[in-house]
């Protein structure tokens, strides 16, 4: 008897070690499937610069939800951003997220879709509301908008009250626009306060053809004339920087409008958050509020122009199901509720984001309301190539032309629209359709 319970419990031992032993060898199978586990996964994710401080704030809340999930977010200058990030993308650096402007990387072929994700997780994609059919590209889902970047025109209230103006209308056209800021402008030289600033990215002068309904793909691309001259006439109001001086002097919307010495500046949603941070280092201490930016006749009220942000996944990522957790995260209401603290408009809406975008009203700017009301446009087809050969290729040089004084807007906006269908459209045209 003593000998048969000695052999029992050999055999026990024997088939308990058997039994862990191959317990260690699945959970080793699924880590290297890239399948979820409770194991660490190390993330290094690189964000555009104005977004890493939400970023940071955001992954506080998300850990306590996923410890095992350690994220490290970086960041590139903003004008260098997109180039370096392809460029590491390319030679062999593993980030397995990464956020951006989905139309500068998902020619790349790097990007993983998201379809089988949010089908899986049952991911409720309402709050995304259109911006989730505009990112939608031959049928794939490449990544999800944590912000959408809507713009709005800031105005300084000192620079109008000393004036004795009233303040800029929530129903103002462009040619009331102008003529606004030609009786705000005073003073000359080194004292000079203007009484606009449009910075010299392209969609600062032609949005209000986009606001109209034109793209900047047409094949027609006239609507786009009265855009150019818009600036060149206030230019010779003197009531803007010109466009050369802008260039050649490095001036930036974020740096002129604290300085106190533009009454408005047509931007996008991101200036709130740059504007409360320099409050909060005692940069800056005027007063200061929000209405939608000027619409072309014809056009109602409150409509504007907008480019989501969103967090992609790589097809190369060993973790890709954690990937999609911090994407969901992040992306969604949760993540959307830190972002809007913030004072970013979120590419995720609901109740809870509108109430934390809103806050207790003790900050500027007073009418926030306006953003969360806004009937947007995209800047652009969110499509491979429109930005970067488009926007910031075709528009941006042939609008210095004119600007230079080279070119008259018709003779621009003619080889526009020959470049157009020349540089875009015979690459990419018949490649990738927006659903």
């Amino acid at each position: 008897m003593l000998f048969l319970l000695i052999v029992s419990a050999l055999i026990a031992c024997s088939s308990k070690s058997t039994t862990n032993e191959s317990n260690n060898q699945n959970a080793g199978s699924s880590s290297n499937t890239g399948e979820s586990t409770d194991k660490n996964v190390n993330f290094t994710i690189p964000v555009l610069p104005d977004d890493l401080p939400a970023f940071e704030a955001t992954y506080a809340e998300f850990q306590e939800e996923h410890p095992n999930i350690q994220i490290k977010f970086i960041s590139f200058p903003a004008n260098q951003y997109y180039e370096k990030l392809r460029t590491q993308l390319s030679g062999g650096v593993e980030y397995d997220l990464f956020g951006g402007i989905l139309d500068k990387m998902v020619d790349t072929g790097i990007i993983e879709p998201l379809n089988d994700y949010i089908k899986s997780n049952n991911t409720d994609v309402s709050g995304y509301g259109e911006l989730y059919k505009e990112m939608t590209i031959n049928g794939n889902i490449y990544g999800l908008p944590f912000r959408k970047s809507p713009w709005m025109l800031f105005y300084n209230k000192d620079i109008f009250d000393a004036a004795g103006v009233e303040y800029p209308s929530a129903d103002m056209t462009w040619d009331e626009f102008r003529a606004l800021a030609a009786k705000v402008t005073s003073g000359s030289g080194a004292d000079k306060t203007y009484g606009a600033f449009l910075h010299t990215w392209a969609q600062t002068w032609y949005m209000s053809a986009v606001q109209a309904g034109a793209t900047v793909i047409d094949k027609d691309l006239s609507p786009f004339v009265d855009a150019l001259q818009l600036r060149l006439d206030m230019e010779a109001d003197g009531s803007i920087m010109p466009w050369a001086e802008s260039k050649s002097t490095g001036a930036h919307y974020n740096a002129i409008f604290q300085s106190g010495t533009v009454a408005m500046s047509i931007i996008g949603d991101w200036h709130v958050a740059q504007l409360r941070k320099a409050e909060d280092e005692g940069k800056m201490s005027f007063k200061w509020d929000v209405v939608p930016i000027p619409h072309p006749k014809g056009v109602e009220s409150n409509t504007s122009l907008a480019t989501p942000v969103a967090l992609m996944i790589n097809k190369n990522s060993k973790h890709k199901e954690e990937a999609y957790k911090v994407v969901e995260f992040f992306t969604g209401s949760k993540g959307a509720q830190v972002f809007a603290s913030k004072g970013f408009v979120t590419g995720y809406t609901d109740d809870a984001v509108k109430q934390a975008f809103y806050g207790d009203g003790s900050r500027q700017p007073e009418h926030l309301n306006y953003f969360y009301e806004t009937s947007e446009y995209a800047e652009y087809p969110m499509l491979p190539g429109v930005k970067t050969i488009v926007v910031d290729g075709i528009f941006l040089q042939e609008g210095e032309l004119v600007f230079i004084g080279d070119k008259t807007p018709q003779e621009a906006v003619a080889a526009m629209e020959e470049r157009v269908q020349k540089e875009w459209a015979s690459i990419y045209e018949e490649q990738f359709s927006i659903k």
